[in-house]
């Protein structure tokens, strides 16, 4: 009875020796998919990172309404009331001098004492609009602070509109930069992987032609060379992941100290979204090097 080998083992030796004599080359395809995953990591990083930010800022804005004179609870009732028809606002405040006043005064804390010569009648009475969620991106807040504009002894509506639109401008840039980025890392996978499977099959060119001649399969002769996209994908896209946990380990700590930036505490990438991002990175150099053997033992 004819007895069937393990052919494990021997793909194996050849995946070994396409490595051994091609190694120049396979580190330099391993460090170029490390830097590619480690330049797309980061700036996802940050995007993500920003984004957090933005959604932390978004929950404390507030649109402060500036009156010309104190406003009777039924007028106010009425102020309210038009407020809301704009649309999903979660919280409508009145702030009187006397208020405003007393609240100055504890932001001063020790130095409270300036203001003993003086008495609340020089700062505005004010009303503070919280809007939800569904209002707070930056064209919804410009038309709410519009429409606040025109209600009764106002003289002007203040929400940090510049600094916002500062911000929104800088995530969209960001995002641009991510997606170009993972386009640039795809190209540099496909040709980096590609080009390192065709030099280790010219290298081998004669034992693929003794195989070949001895009725080898054309899986039996690829496996090597796509394990060693498997391995360059895993192994580079984890590289790259590690290096941007050790850029982040040594720029994250300070960056999060108490009042360094106030609402900005960063944090490092969800493990989901590493996962993706070495899975996607290994398959798409496994791929690559399918391609490249598959089109080669074709002629």
């Amino acid at each position: 009875m004819k007895k069937h080998t393990n052919p494990i083992p021997q793909i194996l030796r050849q995946t070994g020796s396409n490595l051994a004599k091609t190694w120049p080359t396979q580190i330099m395809g391993l460090f170029t998919v490390m830097l590619a995953v480690l330049i797309f990591s980061f700036f996802l990083l940050v995007h993500l990172n920003m984004l957090a930010t933005g959604a932390r800022l978004g929950e404390e804005i507030r649109l402060t309404i500036y009156l010309e004179r104190e406003i009777e609870p039924p007028l106010m009732a009425r102020l309210e009331q038009q407020i809301r028809q704009f649309g999903d606002i979660a919280e409508v405040r009145y702030t009187s001098r006397q208020e405003a006043f007393a609240r100055f005064a504890d932001q001063l804390g020790e130095e409270r004492d300036i203001l003993d010569n003086l008495g609340p009648e020089f700062l505005p009475p004010s009303i503070e609009v919280t809007p939800r969620p569904s209002l707070r991106s930056p064209d919804d807040l410009e038309r709410l602070a519009a429409h606040l504009l025109t209600l009764p002894d106002t003289t002007r509506v203040q929400y940090g509109r510049e600094w916002l639109q500062r911000f929104s401008a800088f995530n969209r840039v960001l995002q641009v930069v991510v997606l170009i980025s993972g386009a640039l890392l795809i190209l540099n996978m496909i040709f980096t992987i590609s080009h390192s499977t065709r030099l280790a099959m010219a290298a081998r060119r004669e034992e693929i032609e003794i195989l070949r001649l001895l009725g080898a399969s054309r899986s039996y002769i690829s496996i090597p060379f796509v394990a060693e996209g498997l391995l360059q994908g895993g192994l580079g896209s984890g590289l790259g992941t590690a290096a941007l946990w050790l850029f982040y380990q040594r720029i994250g700590n300070p960056v999060n100290e108490p009042g360094l930036l106030g609402l900005f505490t960063p944090s490092f990438l969800p493990v989901p979204v590493i996962a993706g991002i070495i899975i996607g990175g290994t398959l798409l150099c496994v791929a690559s090097s399918l391609l490249v053997v598959n089109k080669a033992l074709r002629i």
